[in-house]
């Protein structure tokens, strides 16, 4: 199992881990800062600091799955191997030195989680700009889109300029959460189609923008900016009528 420590602190930038297993998954580590592919959010990428001061270049991160395929509760950082393709992730990782047991110091790039965090605190926005359920999502350094489950069409200039009016008004967001009970009781809470909340611990991680105006109030594991004025300058860069009843809402970082 490992300690998602991003849950409660997304300014985490590094944490010293121990290595609890290395398989064809990836390096599993007791402890870790990097965000693993899940709801929508794009697995965080970094380096993974050994103890000899060599670093191991970390590409990817994803949630651990068993023989069924089911999810568990380990978080796996795949290595980039860079000219070394043919190789198995343990025999890589042998290869470099690494096994487990070994203490090492994971590193995110920061950069571009910063660049995720933005992001995903703007679909946010965007979910109090649309009011509408959400079918699709997906959100990556450099581009985030949204899809609508709607017929009416949309404007990207209004939508940008309802976006950057949220952003200037330097709303907090802080996380938080409800139990099950809670979320049964307020099934309007989950805004999407496709990807619903984890449940079984109990208690569900939420994320709430606007202290004495409520701007955006749902469940949510992904990373997120502490003020919406932190995400800076983001546009519409296109809306595109995937299907009949599917509009497309794509974010660039204005330029």
């Amino acid at each position: 199992m490992t300690q998602d420590l991003f849950r409660t602190d997304a300014y985490l930038a590094e944490c010293t881990a121990t290595v609890t297993a290395i398989t064809d998954q990836g390096v599993v580590l007791d402890r870790t800062v990097f965000y693993p592919l899940g709801g929508g959010q794009a697995g965080d990428a970094g380096t993974l600091m050994l103890a000899d001061g060599r670093a191991l270049p970390i590409s990817d991160t994803r949630k651990g799955k068993d023989a069924e395929g089911q999810f568990t509760n380990d978080i796996c950082h795949v290595p980039a191997q860079d000219g070394h393709s043919s190789l198995s992730i343990q025999d890589f990782c042998q290869q470099q030195g690494l096994q487990v047991g070994d203490t090492a110091t994971a590193r995110i790039d920061w950069a571009r989680r910063h660049r995720l965090m933005r992001f995903h605190t703007t679909t946010h926005l965007l979910c109090h700009v649309v009011p509408q359920l959400v079918n699709g999502c997906s959100i990556t350094p450099d581009y985030a889109r949204l899809d609508f489950n709607m017929t009416d069409p949309l404007d990207k200039d209004a939508l940008t300029a309802a976006i950057a009016a949220l952003v200037t008004a330097a709303h907090p967001v802080a996380v938080g959460s409800i139990t099950d009970a809670e979320l049964d009781a307020n099934p309007a809470l989950v805004k999407s189609m496709s990807v619903q909340p984890p449940r079984g611990s109990g208690t569900i991680r939420t994320i709430r923008i606007g202290a004495t105006e409520l701007i955006d109030f749902q469940p949510c594991g992904g990373t997120h900016v502490a003020n919406t004025a932190e995400i800076g300058a983001v546009v519409v860069t296109k809306i595109e009528k995937k299907s009949a009843t599917t509009r497309r809402v794509v974010l660039g970082f204005a330029t």
